[in-house]
């Protein structure tokens, strides 16, 4: 159940009026498939202050057993508007926003719970809101903060469940969390810039075909009327494009409606059939510039990872587990799954990470060096930071490159098709 909970007081009231307790159904009771709906609330608190809010539930059902965890006895309940799922969507960038808060909150000596409650308190986030009342509902029944955290493995991975484990432990959880605000930080960052690299010239590309696609579709057939009066012959260049505004008014239609299928059904496969994106990380991975971009990110991304778990105490082979998951690769995964049962067997890192065939020889070498001086964490972090920087150098140098690159193509395609439309017109001037 999702829940956001905000609560007003009111010092009218001093004493809470005894109340028969309200009918509930038993969890397995409660009706399925209801939409998830807000529901504000008015009742009496345990200090006897009168308090209301909203609570994003079901059913009433789980309202009542919500209020009834944290002390509240209702008085009034009313459904309010359905729950929102984009407003309500947490991305990674609100969790390392949490961490960082609930980080800050812990440095400055208020007790796990307590600050969960402010932090809740403050939040505007829908989404992150409800997730932090149901870690505090969770902490405060006596569950561990990183056993409350398994509960949401959609928004909490590995890496960040086990450092939080290995901070409670080590009681450095304020530590932990600070530091994994810092990783999770650089992660979205060096993932931006790829998106960056990658999604702008495609846009700009996907802008020119669709003003082209209008220009023939619209513009085009105004030019063949007046040509068909000058009963003369056409240029060449004037009648191919008089040919494909035939084409594209014929079949933009049914050519859009394939297209939209085709990218719907490539999406829906490359998520669901893995041997399929790993089909098509061959080819990212094969394409010039792009592809040595691609691959610098993953093992940034893997450095990155294996050298925070190191840093938290977590043991190589559970920490290859993390880091594999955290490449966002399906190749990389899967050699990193065979270098971890490689090293659970006995074989040094960096020997695997040879065989596997994945990895840059500098990766290697200084991994090599780390095992054997026994600062492996130092040569990840290293690794981490040389990769880090040459991506954003290369994806700075790709963007420059592509830049002018794109608008010389999509010049080339709008001028030609104007040019192509005026000679005719220019050829009749010359003759008169």
């Amino acid at each position: 159940m999702k829940q956001t909970l905000s609560q007003h007081a009111s010092p009218r009231h001093t004493a809470p009026r005894q109340s028969p307790a309200p009918q509930t159904l038993p969890p397995q009771a409660l009706p399925k498939h209801l939409p998830l709906r807000y529901w504000r609330w008015t009742g009496i608190g345990a200090d006897g202050q009168r308090r209301s809010g909203e609570i994003a539930a079901h059913h009433r059902n789980e309202v009542l057993q919500q209020l009834r965890a944290q002390g509240i006895a209702m008085k009034a309940l009313r459904r309010g508007r359905r729950w929102n799922r984009r407003k309500g969507r947490i991305a990674p960038r609100d969790i390392m926003l949490f961490s960082r808060q609930l980080a800050t909150l812990l440095q400055a000596g208020i007790p796990l719970l307590q600050a969960l409650d402010v932090l809740a308190a403050s939040l505007t986030h829908p989404g992150v809101r409800s997730l932090t009342v149901n870690l505090h509902q969770q902490v405060a029944d006596g569950a561990g903060f990183s056993r409350a955290l398994e509960r949401f493995p959609q928004h909490f991975d590995a890496l960040y469940r086990s450092m939080v484990e290995a901070g409670e432990q080590s009681g450095s959880l304020d530590r932990m969390l600070e530091r994994l605000a810092c990783h999770l930080e650089r992660r979205e960052s060096l993932k931006g810039r790829v998106h960056k690299a990658l999604w702008y010239p495609a846009c700009v590309i996907l802008i020119g075909l669709l003003v082209t696609a209008l220009l023939l579709i619209k513009v085009v057939p105004q030019f063949e009327q007046m040509f068909a009066s000058f009963g003369a012959d056409l240029p060449p260049l004037t009648q191919l494009t008089l040919s494909l505004s035939e084409l594209a008014r014929d079949w933009w239609l049914a050519t859009s409606v394939m297209t939209l299928a085709s990218a719907g059904l490539l999406h829906v496969a490359l998520r669901r059939s893995p041997p399929l994106c790993r089909i098509a990380e061959r080819l990212m991975m094969r394409l010039p510039v792009i592809g040595v971009v691609l691959e610098r990110a993953i093992v940034a991304r893997f450095c990155r990872t294996l050298a925070t778990t190191h840093a938290a105490g977590v043991p190589l082979v559970d920490g290859l587990h993390t880091a594999g998951g955290a490449t966002g690769s399906h190749i990389y995964r899967q050699a990193v799954s065979r270098i971890s049962r490689d090293v659970a067997s006995g074989q040094q890192l960096y020997f695997t990470m040879l065989n596997s065939r994945r990895f840059p020889t500098l990766a290697v070498q200084l991994v090599r060096i780390g095992e054997e001086s026994g600062a492996l964490g130092a040569m990840l972090v290293r690794l981490a930071e040389y990769y880090e920087e040459d991506v954003e150098q290369r994806t700075d140098t790709l963007t420059t490159l592509l830049e002018p690159l794109v608008i010389a193509v999509l010049g080339l395609l709008v001028g030609g098709l104007v040019l192509s439309m005026y000679l005719p017109i220019l050829e009749l001037g010359s003759v008169v």
